[in-house]
Protein backbone atom coordinates (compact mmCIF):
# COMPACT_ATOMS: atom_id res chain seq x y z
CA UNK A 1 0.00 0.00 0.00
CA UNK A 2 1.12 3.48 -0.63
CA UNK A 3 0.77 6.08 1.85
CA UNK A 4 0.56 9.71 1.97
CA UNK A 5 2.67 11.65 4.99
CA UNK A 6 2.04 15.81 5.26
CA UNK A 7 2.24 18.21 7.67
CA UNK A 8 6.27 16.99 8.34
CA UNK A 9 8.67 19.06 9.81
CA UNK A 10 11.26 19.97 7.31
CA UNK A 11 14.02 18.24 9.10
CA UNK A 12 12.65 14.78 8.96
CA UNK A 13 14.94 12.55 6.58
CA UNK A 14 13.82 9.52 5.31
CA UNK A 15 15.81 7.17 7.57
CA UNK A 16 12.84 9.09 10.18
CA UNK A 17 10.46 7.95 8.50
CA UNK A 18 11.62 4.80 7.68
CA UNK A 19 12.06 3.99 11.53
CA UNK A 20 8.58 4.92 12.41
CA UNK A 21 6.42 3.05 9.76
CA UNK A 22 8.83 -0.13 10.62
CA UNK A 23 7.19 -0.44 13.93
CA UNK A 24 4.13 -1.57 11.83
CA UNK A 25 5.90 -3.82 9.46
CA UNK A 26 8.06 -3.84 6.68
CA UNK A 27 8.79 -0.89 4.51
CA UNK A 28 10.04 -1.29 0.92
CA UNK A 29 10.72 2.19 0.11
CA UNK A 30 10.51 5.72 1.47
CA UNK A 31 10.74 9.28 0.03
CA UNK A 32 10.56 12.57 1.42
CA UNK A 33 9.84 14.90 -1.64
CA UNK A 34 12.36 17.99 -2.07
CA UNK A 35 12.04 20.94 -4.00
CA UNK A 36 14.10 20.23 -6.92
CA UNK A 37 15.96 23.70 -7.16
CA UNK A 38 16.73 24.06 -2.98
CA UNK A 39 17.00 20.32 -2.49
CA UNK A 40 15.05 21.56 1.01
CA UNK A 41 11.85 19.46 2.10
CA UNK A 42 8.66 20.33 0.61
CA UNK A 43 6.91 18.31 4.24
CA UNK A 44 5.37 15.83 2.90
CA UNK A 45 6.17 12.23 1.54
CA UNK A 46 5.46 8.74 0.36
CA UNK A 47 5.79 5.20 2.31
CA UNK A 48 5.50 2.07 0.53
CA UNK A 49 4.45 -1.01 2.64
CA UNK A 50 3.86 -4.19 1.22
CA UNK A 51 1.23 -5.23 3.76
CA UNK A 52 -2.25 -4.35 3.78
CA UNK A 53 -2.80 -4.52 7.02
CA UNK A 54 0.19 -3.45 8.44
CA UNK A 55 -0.12 -0.32 6.02
CA UNK A 56 -3.54 0.29 7.85
CA UNK A 57 -2.44 0.00 10.98
CA UNK A 58 0.22 2.34 10.61
CA UNK A 59 -2.28 4.88 8.93
CA UNK A 60 -4.42 4.09 12.37
CA UNK A 61 -1.70 4.25 14.37
CA UNK A 62 0.47 7.63 12.87
CA UNK A 63 -2.49 10.10 11.66
CA UNK A 64 -1.99 13.02 13.86
CA UNK A 65 0.76 11.77 16.06
CA UNK A 66 3.49 14.40 16.96
CA UNK A 67 6.92 14.47 15.28
CA UNK A 68 9.17 17.22 16.70
CA UNK A 69 5.73 18.85 18.07
CA UNK A 70 3.79 18.67 14.60
CA UNK A 71 0.85 16.77 14.31
CA UNK A 72 1.44 14.41 10.86
CA UNK A 73 -1.17 13.50 8.46
CA UNK A 74 -1.07 10.02 7.28
CA UNK A 75 -3.54 8.46 5.29
CA UNK A 76 -3.94 5.98 2.11
CA UNK A 77 -2.19 7.84 -1.18
CA UNK A 78 -4.44 7.71 -4.39
CA UNK A 79 -3.39 7.90 -7.53
CA UNK A 80 -4.07 11.19 -9.15
CA UNK A 81 -6.44 10.73 -12.26
CA UNK A 82 -5.10 11.10 -15.60
CA UNK A 83 -8.24 13.36 -17.15
CA UNK A 84 -8.13 16.18 -14.38
CA UNK A 85 -4.22 16.86 -14.89
CA UNK A 86 -3.56 20.12 -16.93
CA UNK A 87 -0.39 19.80 -19.90
CA UNK A 88 2.31 21.85 -19.31
CA UNK A 89 3.45 24.50 -21.61
CA UNK A 90 6.86 24.68 -21.97
CA UNK A 91 7.10 27.95 -24.03
CA UNK A 92 5.30 29.80 -21.16
CA UNK A 93 2.48 30.79 -23.72
CA UNK A 94 1.44 34.28 -24.35
CA UNK A 95 -0.15 36.04 -21.43
CA UNK A 96 0.32 39.73 -21.71
CA UNK A 97 3.32 39.65 -20.29
CA UNK A 98 5.40 42.13 -20.18
CA UNK A 99 7.28 41.86 -23.68
CA UNK A 100 4.04 41.06 -25.32
CA UNK A 101 2.59 43.05 -28.64
CA UNK A 102 -0.80 41.50 -28.65
CA UNK A 103 -1.05 43.11 -24.95
CA UNK A 104 0.82 46.31 -24.96
CA UNK A 105 -0.03 48.24 -21.96
CA UNK A 106 3.24 50.25 -21.70
CA UNK A 107 4.95 48.00 -19.25
CA UNK A 108 9.08 47.49 -19.23
CA UNK A 109 9.72 46.84 -23.24
CA UNK A 110 6.78 48.56 -24.69
CA UNK A 111 7.44 50.05 -27.68
CA UNK A 112 4.44 53.00 -27.36
CA UNK A 113 6.29 53.62 -23.41
CA UNK A 114 8.79 56.13 -25.19
CA UNK A 115 6.60 59.68 -23.98
CA UNK A 116 9.90 62.01 -25.28
CA UNK A 117 12.13 60.90 -22.56
CA UNK A 118 15.65 59.61 -23.36
CA UNK A 119 15.50 56.34 -23.78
Amino acid sequence: MNIFVGSLPFNVEEADLREYFEEYGEVSSVKVITDKFTGKSKGFGFIEMPNDEAAQKAIDELNGAKIDGRAIVVNKSEPKPQGERKPFNRNGGNRGGYNSRENNRGGFNSRDNNRGGRY
